[in-house]
């Protein structure tokens, strides 16, 4: 925790400037930093509508994320505004941290298109953030 806040791992729509990005602002979340998850992720695109991470250990890659300070009472929110299939879990860090993050059921990337190699939502789509 972080002053009081949940600190929150997002791999996709919630991270800044995307689709979900108002329902993190909503709950008075703050930006912290990037970050990337420890080299034992795998990521698919949900249709090209969302991301969906799964934990793969002894396989898999750095996927690129976003760390916010969320509100205790916000982390609900967010999750009930989330797409069906996503959940939070525990997310390793490639930096050795573990931290409560955004991943998906395993029934949400059957049949989808796996991005793993690009190492990333916005690397997928495009949707770079203007610095």
């Amino acid at each position: 925790m972080m002053n009081g806040n949940i600190l929150l791992a997002v791999n996709g729509t919630l991270m800044r400037g995307l689709k979900l990005n108002p329902n993190m602002l909503a709950v008075g979340a703050e930006f912290v930093s990037d970050a990337n998850t420890a080299p034992c992720y795998r990521c698919w695109t949900i249709n090209d509508d969302h991301p969906g991470m799964l934990r793969t250990p002894g396989e898999g890659a750095r996927i690129a994320l976003e760390l916010w300070a969320v509100p205790p009472a916000g982390l609900g929110q967010i999750l009930q505004n989330e797409p069906a299939g996503l959940c939070i879990g525990k997310v390793a860090l490639d930096d050795g941290r573990e931290v409560l993050g955004v991943l998906a059921e395993p029934w949400l990337v059957e049949g989808q298109k796996e991005i793993t190699e690009l190492g990333g939502w916005r690397a997928y789509t495009g949707q770079l953030l203007d610095e």
